[in-house]
């Protein structure tokens, strides 16, 4: 029971490091009902407004080592996901996956839609400097993609946000082996403006990524930036020619994602440990909950945050006076067993036995009904081709479980012993 002791004292720095955890909520546009939610052992996915929830596993959506960061669903029902390797797309509520064969020699590295119509995407590329990248343009909803004007060899294009205020305004970040670069566009991506990024009050700045833009103001736009250890939350209010530091000394954890209130006066920032927030051009505070594994995202005036349900009793939350207090959704023990698919899917066909295991991990209840998950009927769902995803010689590391780096083999051993091991009241009653 040390080693437990331990373990529970250090939690916080588990998050995100091959621990059973949440790590993006994703609701389908016009949907407020459907909930998807990434997680470091695939995905979980509610259809009736939070009551249920059920596992996709990663196996099922075939993406190897690389773990989709964010999300998109259609209003029509597809599901999108880019995931630093191949661009996955679902038709049929997340039962049968595949990849885009237009990206199977290159890596999608970045995804984003527009905010009122979203048949319109764009994607970036980012394979390696030695390989030609750049910015790709769907007007089907994913289905068809077409090179726009930003094209670079020997540049690696990180991610791809359009304004909120006005779609035509695109910000796209990239970084080759000297420099950092944000590129802008006014006329969605047929002409861009070249803004190299400096940073000189910065020791060895790297990593830099466009993450928000200002729902308001079109030439308002948000980023990050790593430096000696910290994290440096960075805006503009000209476009990305000029950007001011708004963290100070910067924060000392891991990036996970930021997202921006409807009127573009408060921000909020989540990392591996905490959750951060800025009001009125104020300087970012830590807010006392989620404490481990945060993730942010604004639907409406509803934000939704992840957390670790080895700290606070809950995986996924929602808050209505902007991040001040949290209402929990769900944790993952309420898990109720793999995705119900059609006969033939993958996730029919690959999940219900890989769910045990699953099950002891997070302390979820094997069969709730009492019977072994039977799928649903044969709807006439054919699995989809995958056209492939491309080899990577080097392979970033899966965050799943299966795939879980050395140092965390002891505490998932642990896991079960832990959760039988602390009473746990239901937090959605």
């Amino acid at each position: 029971m040390a080693a437990v002791a331990v373990l529970l004292g250090t939690g916080a720095a588990w998050a995100h490091a091959g621990l059973p955890e949440t790590s993006n909520v994703t609701l389908r546009k016009g949907h407020p009902e459907d909930y998807f939610v990434g997680a470091t052992f695939g995905a979980v996915i509610s259809r009736d407004s939070g009551r249920t929830w059920r596992w996709v596993c990663p196996d099922a959506m075939g993406y190897g080592g690389w773990r989709p960061e964010s999300f998109v669903w259609r209003g029509t029902g597809e599901l999108l996901a880019a995931t630093g390797n191949a661009l996955l797309s679902s038709k049929d509520g997340a039962c049968s996956w595949s990849s885009h064969p237009a990206f199977k020699d290159t890596w999608v590295t970045g995804l984003a839609v527009h905010p009122s119509d979203d048949a319109v995407m764009y994607v970036a590329t980012g394979r390696s400097t030695t390989a030609t990248n750049g910015v790709f343009r769907s007007e089907d909803g994913g289905e068809t993609w077409r090179p726009l004007a930003l094209q670079r060899a020997g540049v690696l294009f990180s991610a791809v946000r359009v304004s909120t205020a006005d779609p035509r305004t695109l910000y796209v970040s990239a970084s080759d082996t000297q420099h950092m670069y944000l590129f802008r566009s006014d006329d969605a991506g047929e002409t861009w403006e070249e803004l190299p990024q400096t940073f000189p009050d910065l020791v060895r700045p790297f990593d830099f990524v466009v993450t928000a833009t200002d729902p308001v103001e079109p030439h308002g736009v948000w980023a990050r930036v790593s430096a000696q250890g910290a994290t440096h939350i960075l805006h503009s209010t000209d476009g990305g020619r000029t950007f001011t530091a708004r963290t100070g000394a910067g924060i000392d954890d891991v990036f996970v994602n930021m997202d921006v209130s409807a009127d573009g006066g408060t921000a909020w920032v989540s990392t591996y440990n905490s959750f951060f927030r800025s009001q009125e051009g104020g300087a970012f505070s830590k807010l006392e909950l989620p404490t481990g594994n945060a993730c942010v995202t604004r639907v409406g005036e509803v934000l939704y945050g992840c957390g670790s349900p080895w700290l606070h009793d809950w995986s996924l939350a929602r808050s209505d006076d902007e991040g001040t207090t949290w209402q929990p959704l769900f944790s993952l023990e309420q898990i109720q067993g793999s995705h119900q698919c059609p006969v033939g899917t993958p996730v029919r066909e690959l999940c219900p036995s890989r769910w045990p295991q699953v099950a002891e991990t997070i302390g979820a209840p094997l069969y709730p009904d009492g019977v072994p998950d039977a799928g649903v009927p044969d709807a006439g769902v054919k699995p989809v081709e995958d056209a492939g995803t491309p080899a990577d010689p080097k392979p970033k590391p899966s965050s799943g479980c299966a795939a879980a780096p050395a140092g965390t083999l002891l505490p998932l051993l642990l896991l079960p012993l832990l959760r039988r091991g602390r009473r746990r009241e239901d937090p959605c009653p």
